[in-house]
């Protein structure tokens, strides 16, 4: 990055605002959670609801129709996705009448006064041990002329969560391609299915399942959203900071491969648990933290992957609560982002709102003394002494921060005279170190107040002293 031009800053200074910053968000992808609930000591469904509009989480996806949960959500403002399981397949995909019944008893009593926005048909089917996956689209067709018939066709999508694992080929990520055996049976007939109704294609992504097979060749800063070299694609020279945009891309490239590159996606499904077994590596708290956070931060931010960039994400977090009775390594039992009393597992932004303001107060282990918080390489570190500092968000994207930066330096009043050629913080000479002295500098001339570090989302608070290179960052003006 050259030298900060403030003629130029002072010519912008016209257009530019913290609101207008805030409206930069407007591209921004939408998060959601999974609400599960095999456990037997989950707060009651009118309880949930209260949980998830005090955090501000508008959308959640279940994973059957249990009508106590539909009739708490009624009149919530909750946007649902709903789901038909695996084991009624069979009979979907082979009567009519069947999904008739279903969509009469399951849908049309909650629907609109629950905004039911999609059904999910079977959940990873390619891997259900009982085999249901010749009664896929069959089901999802059934479906789909049972609210035909009950006229809600136009409002509700129908789409079915496919695991990663349906992929042949996963790297590098333009080679993606699904499993032979699958395309012509299962594969291209969902997707015409898809494409003719107007849907989406739902896939759950785990970058922790990939990590923690492959420790040895996958960074965990690569796989955690935090500060990395990078991966490039050696086929198109695209460069990949991030475990899960290397996934989501290779499932994009699987669809370019069969001429469905027109199909949008939802991501349905990730996670990282915040507890697992001792054999499994990357688990826990404070890389639950870091993974989910710089998610979330990722998505609301805007930007799509590098395959298609002017592609917003939508994404649904796994899961709401831990789950004390899943079978399976302790992981399982363990991606909740809130206990079963609702007490945070960590505290991370969930909403625009929380991402702009900064906000960060968590129990951590059931006590509200310690902080968990995003440090300037990604990652989680518990802040014992309260001092923090504000630092870029480079996932925005060069635009969005060079305009933040301008701001600062401008109508904010930072001190940006130590990042001008020649000066002591001029080096390293990137975007993100200068808009990071910057952000800081406004940051702690505002007394750290709440808010003051957001810039429309192109900065966040770290409470850890930022590294860039010998530069000093002032605690104070």
């Amino acid at each position: 990055m050259a030298a900060i031009n403030f003629s130029h800053c002072l010519s912008l200074l016209s257009i530019l605002s913290l609101s207008f910053l805030r409206f930069a968000l407007s591209d921004s992808g939408l998060i959601g959670v999974n609400y599960g609930r095999v456990a037997n000591d989950l707060p009651s469904p009118s309880q949930v609801v209260q949980l998830l509009n005090s955090t501000g989480l508008n959308r959640v996806k279940l994973y059957d129709t249990d009508a106590s949960v539909l009739t708490a959500l009624s009149g919530s403002g909750i946007s649902v996705t709903v789901a038909l399981p695996n084991e009624k397949l069979s009979s979907a995909a082979a009567d009519q009448s069947f999904t008739d019944s279903w969509v009469q008893s399951n849908i049309v009593p909650y629907y609109p006064k629950t905004l039911i926005e999609a059904i999910a048909v079977g959940n990873e089917v390619f891997v259900d041990p009982k085999n249901t996956t010749p009664f896929l689209v069959p089901a999802m067709n059934n479906v789909y002329n049972s609210l035909i018939k009950y006229n809600i066709n136009s409002s509700i999508k129908i789409s079915s969560p496919i695991a990663l694992s349906a992929l042949q080929t996963s790297y590098p990520s333009s080679s993606g391609s699904f499993k032979s055996e699958l395309i012509e049976p299962v594969i291209k007939p969902m997707l015409s299915f898809l494409r003719q109704t107007g849907s989406y294609l739902m896939v759950n992504a785990y970058p922790f399942f990939a990590y923690e097979a492959n420790t040895d060749t996958i960074s965990l800063d690569y796989a955690l959203f935090r500060d990395n070299k990078g991966v490039t694609d050696a086929n198109n020279g695209l460069v990949y900071k991030s475990l899960f945009d290397a996934q989501i891309d290779a499932v994009f490239a699987a669809l370019n491969a069969l001429n469905y590159n027109d199909i949008k996606m939802v991501v349905s499904e990730t996670g990282w648990p915040s507890k697992g077994d001792e054999n499994e590596s990357g688990s826990g708290q404070a890389n639950a933290a870091s993974y989910n956070g710089n998610l979330v931060r990722r998505v609301l931010t805007g930007g799509g992957t590098p395959l298609r960039p002017n592609e917003s994400l939508n994404v649904y977090l796994f899961a709401l609560f831990n789950e004390n009775q899943k079978s399976g390594p302790t992981s399982e039992r363990n991606y909740g982002l809130f206990y079963p009393n609702e007490q945070k597992v960590y505290d991370i932004p969930l909403t625009r709102e929380a991402l702009e303001s900064g906000q960060s107060t968590v129990p951590v282990n059931g006590s509200k003394s310690q902080v968990p918080t995003p440090s300037n390489d990604g990652d989680v570190t518990v802040s014992a002494v309260g001092q923090t500092w504000c630092v870029a968000n480079e996932e925005v994207g060069e635009k969005k921060l060079q305009a933040a930066l301008d701001y600062a330096c401008g109508e904010g009043g930072a001190d940006c005279r130590p990042i001008q050629q020649g000066a002591t913080c001029y080096h390293p000479n990137t975007l993100a170190a200068h808009a990071s002295y910057a952000f800081n500098s406004y940051y702690q001339k505002k007394a750290r107040g709440s808010g003051t570090c957001n810039f429309g989302g192109a900065a966040y608070v770290v409470t850890q002293t930022p590294k860039y290179g010998d530069c000093k960052f002032p605690t104070g003006y």
